[in-house]
């Protein structure tokens, strides 16, 4: 499943698709927060779901549950609905917000099987995202050639025996380690991160040999035709390596690092350094 946030009104909503139904799931909780602005909203949840229940309602009968993460980045069993039940859902609570949120899901929930149909619209999606965020289109160019990078080494991972997320993720600690010397999660810590993700916050540069990197891996195991996560971890030293002695001879010339605590939301929190 793919998990994503999506905001409505300032306020963060989980969810997650599921390719098998092609439905978007929402957390219930964030919803009925927003319905209600309640402080306690898992109560009000809690609440309804016993009403539902002595009702012998058949929308509780279709919420199911999903591990979604949490705002201390780890991940519990939340209850989610597709759109069609909360949309019945929603009549359950008086709110005056219930129109806004209505017209709201059926928008966000129809996005994606528009997107499957035309993946066109999902690319367009994400740089006018990130224009409404104020983003350079340098460096939207770059995130999104950057994606397409890392998109063609996990393909490279799928078919080659790499399968599980765990050793996706060890080894693009590697190959990050490799060329800046700094675990991903040294680096989020650098950039003040939590649960958000790096690439979205890194500079050009970072971004620039990050892809270096990352490219430099993919075909030196494609010339190995490396197979496992023990073998594909060769590559992605050597991948790294290579990003690695072209950030040295830059910093070198340019007398300025390349690995920054700058992050997107805090912009000029942490200018690149001059070396000493």
């Amino acid at each position: 499943m793919d998990a994503k946030l999506v905001v409505f009104e300032g306020k963060k909503i989980r969810r997650q698709w599921d390719k098998k139904t092609e439905k978007w799931f929402f957390s219930v909780v964030d919803v009925i927060q927003i319905l209600t602005d309640s402080t306690i909203p898992r109560r009000y949840w809690s609440d309804l779901k016993n009403k539902l229940i002595q009702e012998g309602s058949e929308v509780y009968e279709k919420i199911v549950q999903l591990k979604l993460e949490s705002p201390d980045g780890k991940k519990y069993l939340t209850d989610v609905a597709d759109v069609e039940t909360l949309l019945r859902l929603i009549q359950s609570v008086p709110s005056p917000k219930a129109e806004p949120i209505k017209l709201w899901l059926a928008k966000v929930g129809y996005e994606r099987l528009q997107e499957i149909a035309d993946p066109e619209k999902s690319i367009n999606r994400g740089r006018t995202n990130w224009q409404k965020l104020g983003r350079s289109q340098k460096w939207i160019q770059q995130r999104m050639m950057g994606q397409e990078t890392r998109n063609k080494l996990t393909d490279y991972w799928k078919t080659h025996d790499v399968k599980k997320e765990n050793e996706y993720a060890i080894l693009t600690n590697i190959i990050h380690q490799e060329w800046s010397d700094l675990s991903v999660k040294d680096h989020k810590n650098l950039k003040g991160l939590k649960t958000e993700n790096l690439r979205d916050h890194m500079t050009e540069a970072e971004l620039i040999f990050t892809a270096l990197a990352e490219l430099s891996t993919r075909q030196i195991a494609e010339n190995m035709q490396t197979k496992g996560l023990e073998k594909n971890k060769i590559p992605a030293k050597k991948g790294g390596r290579i990003a690695k002695n072209a950030r040295l001879e830059l910093e070198q010339r340019s007398g300025k690092k390349v690995v920054s605590g700058e992050n997107f939301k805090l912009p000029g929190k942490s200018k690149p350094k001059k070396l000493q």
